[in-house]
């Protein structure tokens, strides 16, 4: 709203603080952006032999990341999201042929199932920390398994990509936008006040040489006498 009353009116003022407010936003998108291209820039899945989907290591992510999922508040309020979202209800009625043939989503991949890795023998289950978090009850499932973490931050991860391209586009933007303020800014101050410092080096109108009168008087009155 200023930089159009500014614009249209020649307030400078105006001008000048829609262009503050505009330099602000600037840095603090440009900021938040750079963030987000940090911390998304590590993870991804990890290939399983003979399976289509992949599976996802928490260690894999960036540190912020990973402080976010492992705060337990913050944590148990992903999870009821996941409970409530019935994510795992998809995979209840795979066949042993369906996880060698069909793709999951991170959260799926994660959350619904135990790690590949595990194995059962007698009885008791073998493979590392998440295949002893691992449960057959639909509240527990992986749940608590650094795999179903990771699962949710390559969500975040994916999403928070996307957002950036966006933010980037929204920048180019503004930037624009705020180069045209700078032009109008500076028109309305040259209208201001028309006469600048630097218009003395403007080029000025050339002025006839001292002897030039002298010169002329004298050939006009020659031109008389004869």
């Amino acid at each position: 709203m200023e930089g159009f009353i500014g614009a249209c009116f020649n307030v400078a003022w105006a001008l000048w603080v829609y262009l503050v407010v505009m330099i602000f936003l600037i840095a603090t998108l440009m900021g938040l952006t750079l963030f987000g291209l940090v911390v998304t820039s590590q993870g991804g899945g990890v290939e399983v032999p003979g399976r289509v989907y992949k599976e996802y290591r928490l260690g894999d992510y960036h540190p912020w990341l990973r402080e976010r999922v492992r705060d337990p508040e913050y944590w148990n309020s992903i999870r009821s999201c996941i409970l409530s979202s019935k994510t795992c209800d998809k995979i209840k009625s795979w066949t042993t042929l369906d996880y060698f043939q069909r793709d999951m989503t991170s959260v799926e991949s994660g959350c619904c199932k135990p790690p590949t890795a595990c194995t059962y023998e007698g009885g008791v289950i073998e493979g590392g920390g998440d295949c002893y978090r691992w449960s057959n009850g639909e509240e527990t499932l992986c749940y608590e398994c650094d795999a179903c973490k990771a699962g949710v931050l390559e969500e975040i991860r994916l999403d928070w990509r996307k957002l950036s391209v966006v933010n980037i586009l929204v920048l180019v933007l503004l930037i624009a936008v705020y180069a045209a303020g700078c032009c109008a800014f500076h028109n309305t101050r040259h209208a201001a006040h028309p006469y600048h410092a630097s218009d003395d080096n403007r080029m000025t109108k050339v002025r006839p040489r001292w002897d030039y009168y002298w010169w002329r008087w004298w050939h006009e009155k020659k031109e008389q006498l004869y």
